[in-house]
């Protein structure tokens, strides 16, 4: 069975998620540690799941993962694996929710589909209001990854960003960072504008090793700056998301690779 948390921790604040402390446990049962952690919201009309069972759902591809947010947020920085559908129509961007019927399209009409939804947070409430449009629509198998982006981010997970991410923040933030994760050779002939090397080669197990190490020494990355937006490019998305993967573990906060071949970053990117 399962362990709960005691009545009197109903819900796990999010600094206490971000600071890697998980709330005290009814006396003789087993503490969860922060992964196996959820908000545990009284009477809540679709059940919660924890990161440990979300990183599973996608390995697994056990279900549709749907990110709940407007489509440009999603571009932005979406979880890995996660589908994105259009707005219900004449609904405010303060009300925003996804339209049901362009989910009954992705799962191909089952209504017995294992859909999961996610959106900015605990305190975001689009993919409530997107569960119970789902479950009055007659789906019956909804779950909630309520800790949502930010809390999948404090806990070392990386977000995949899209082209059309790509051109807003080359436009809106110039105080993203580009890391590029090709080999030296290939970076020098044919760099991105504004990026800077961090080889995929150069990367090793552990922490504060290798080539990430250097860069955090060097200024590659930003160290005066957990939370500064990161993106990583390469070759192919393997090649980025490992290097992304080993800056996240380097407790940088705001991490994204982009999936697309490099040609197509190439063009996304506002000079």
């Amino acid at each position: 069975m399962k362990a709960t948390f005691s009545p009197v921790w109903r819900v796990v604040p999010v600094l206490w998620l971000a600071l890697g402390v998980c709330a005290p446990y009814a006396s003789g049962q087993a503490a969860l540690n922060i992964q196996q952690a959820t908000l545990l919201e009284p009477d809540p009309k679709t059940p919660e799941i924890s990161t440990e069972e979300l990183r599973k759902i996608l390995a697994e591809q056990s279900a549709t993962v749907f990110d709940a947010r407007p489509f440009n947020e999603y571009a932005v920085s979406h979880i890995p694996g996660a589908v994105n559908v259009a707005a219900k129509p004449g609904v405010s961007i303060s009300l925003y929710v996804s339209d049901v019927a362009e989910i009954g399209r992705v799962v191909r009409d089952n209504k017995a589909a294992t859909i999961v939804l996610y959106c900015n947070g605990p305190f975001c409430g689009k993919s409530k209001r997107l569960a119970e449009e789902l479950l009055t629509a007659g789906h019956t198998n909804v779950r909630r990854y309520q800790l949502g982006i930010p809390v999948w981010r404090a806990l070392g997970g990386v977000t995949e960003i899209e082209a059309e991410g790509v051109q807003y923040v080359s436009e809106k933030d110039q105080t993203a960072v580009w890391i590029d994760a090709r080999d030296p050779e290939e970076f020098t002939a044919n760099p991105i504008p504004n990026s800077r090397n961090l080889p995929r080669s150069g990367v090793k197990s552990g922490k504060d090793v290798g080539e990430v190490k250097k860069a955090k020494d060097d200024g590659r990355l930003p160290m005066n700056d957990h939370n500064t937006r990161i993106i990583v490019f390469g070759l192919d998305a393997a090649q980025a998301k490992a290097v992304a993967e080993a800056i996240a573990r380097e407790a940088f906060h705001n991490v994204s690779y982009f999936a697309g071949p490099l040609e197509r970053l190439r063009t996304a990117v506002v000079r």
